[in-house]
């Protein structure tokens, strides 16, 4: 399995980076992951399509979107679980920038995400992305990771 994050920014506090640094060492042991940020543009119409052009043809989808479906941990989860029972070996999940998302990019997505109805920075989003892929592999491992 194969999960590409795409992402525009970079990280830029250092309580950021080590959160997303350790969130990919635990995820190395259950999956090929590879973080790709993309520079932020004038318009979301450019990040999109720059986003786009990072997102391999037989990978699904995820954008973290405010419109999204929000979900549990479990039932996040259960949709990487069915997904990849369904033969998907590569998902892509795509976050963008500080003023949001370009049109091309919420129309190409197999899936719409939000994590919560609060708002995050761009940068959280990640960090907060990473642990929840973590979090799933946990839960559909059955291995102990609600404490």
């Amino acid at each position: 399995m194969k999960i590409n994050i795409v992402a525009v920014g970079k990280l830029k506090e250092n309580f950021l980076t080590g959160g997303a640094t350790e969130y990919l060492k635990r995820l190395r042991p259950f999956v090929k992951i590879e973080v790709v940020e993309i520079p932020e543009c004038k318009t979301v119409d450019e990040e999109a399509k720059k986003i786009l052009t990072r997102v391999p043809a037989d990978s699904k989808l995820f954008v973290l979107d405010v419109f999204g479906e929000e979900m549990t941990s479990e039932n996040f989860a259960k949709k990487i679980a069915d997904m990849t029972l369904d033969g998907v070996s590569n998902f892509t999940f795509a976050i963008g920038g500080a003023f949001g998302l370009g049109e091309d990019l919420r129309k190409a997505a197999d899936f719409k995400l939000s994590l919560s109805k609060m708002t995050f920075t761009h940068q959280m989003t990640r960090v907060i992305l990473l642990e929840q892929i973590y979090r799933a592999f946990k839960i559909n491992r059955g291995e102990p990771y609600h404490w």
